[in-house]
């Protein structure tokens, strides 16, 4: 019998969880088990060893990577406050692989200490953008590669703007469409944003400890412009409490002959519009559904939700490790998503002028705004 990777899994019950499943989706791998879980909640942490089969149990993280030997850990907590630490830990623990759950941290510099721990010592880090491994993108980017929708021309993007629309948005699910469009599009060359909260500019005034442990946050209404390679631009927008039903959490991809709009999720919501107009009221084209199958195919596949997604982040994850790789959602790509979210506030604290990236401010621009 070949011998099994040993798992570890690091949560933190009333701080963030085990985010969405990080902790389970290793039971769908005869090859992995979870040896150790460790939660700095008593009761959370009985929870978990009974879920997870029955593991060795610890109250800090940090003893259990002094005691164990692991091949992959997944950090599972969604609270962002912990993720530098707990990720630069276990990368210098001697694990080949870790799952990392989204946003991927609080600021620039933690980004760049992340990613600075793993490639010292050459481990491979997921980030749980789980719609990078939908079957339906694989179609969406052969339909852009075809030229269905001509030449590139903009994105649109936006947050689910409910109750946490705005600065809050930006954070928690604008991460998403953020690693979407750099995957299609490229690294971003500049943005302009800006942060406004009540209607007026976002201050210093307006800044208050964000949710999740995101660190300092302002703005119910956000938005800003990004210039990508090819002359094509991006445009995010989140607005609170201005939700449609359902939601218009997605983003919408718009070339010379047609756009192309998607959800997230393992089998997003996807669908091409083959018209260079953009208004099919007027010229009557229709709206053809994009499934796994391909263009105008009914779905075969079964929407196993961020569990699905999370299965195949596994796979890959596993894959790159034994292949000396970049796993397809990786830590690079997870903190360009986060550059792309910091430089919005980056722009507003700037007045608004054009900031470019790399971006030379690696801290919370919102930490160094002024009173008015």
């Amino acid at each position: 019998m070949a011998k099994k990777y040993r798992v570890g899994v690091i949560g933190s019950t009333g701080r963030g969880n085990y985010g969405h499943g990080l902790d389970t989706v290793w039971r769908e791998f005869p090859s992995t088990e979870v040896v150790a879980v460790a939660d700095d909640n008593a009761g959370g942490l009985a929870k978990a060893v009974k879920r997870l089969g029955n593991p060795r149990g610890y109250a800090d993280y940090r003893t259990m990577l002094e005691k164990e030997t692991f091949d992959f850990v997944s950090i599972c907590p969604r609270w962002l406050d912990q993720h530098r630490d707990m990720l630069v830990a276990t990368a210098e623990s001697g694990v080949r692989g870790i799952y990392e759950e989204k946003p991927l941290c609080r600021t620039l510099r933690e980004a760049d200490e992340m990613v600075t721990a793993c490639e010292r010592n050459n481990v491979k880090c997921a980030v749980s953008h789980q719609t990078r491994y939908s079957p339906i993108l694989d179609q969406v980017e052969q339909l852009i590669a075809d030229g269905r929708i001509g030449r590139l021309l903009e994105f649109r993007l936006r947050g689910k703007e409910d109750n946490r629309g705005g600065g809050e948005d930006l954070w928690v699910l604008g991460t998403h469409v953020f690693d979407l469009t750099h995957h299609l599009a490229g690294y971003p060359l500049w943005c302009q944003g800006y942060a406004r909260q009540g209607g007026e500019p976002v201050t210093a005034s307006h800044v208050k400890p964000g949710n999740e442990g995101i660190g300092p946050l302002a703005g119910d209404n956000v938005g800003a412009t990004y210039a990508l390679p090819n002359e094509v631009s991006a445009h995010f927008r989140s607005v609170r409490r201005t939700a449609g039903n359902p939601n218009r959490f997605g983003l919408s991809i718009f070339g010379s002959e047609g756009v192309i709009k998607m959800t997230t999720g393992y089998l997003p919501s996807a669908s091409l519009l083959p018209d260079g107009s953009w208004t099919p009221a007027r010229t009557g084209k229709k709206w053809i559904p994009i499934s796994s199958n391909g263009l105008g195919q009914a779905e075969t596949l079964k929407d196993g939700g961020l569990h699905a997604g999370n299965v195949l982040a596994i796979r890959d994850l596993i894959d790159a490790v034994e292949e000396d790789r970049d796993p397809e959602a990786s830590i690079h790509d997870a903190r360009t998503a986060a550059e792309m979210i910091v430089a919005l506030f980056e722009s507003h604290r700037q007045g608004g002028a054009r900031v470019d990236f790399p971006l030379a401010n690696r801290d919370n621009p919102l930490t160094q705004l002024t009173a008015k």
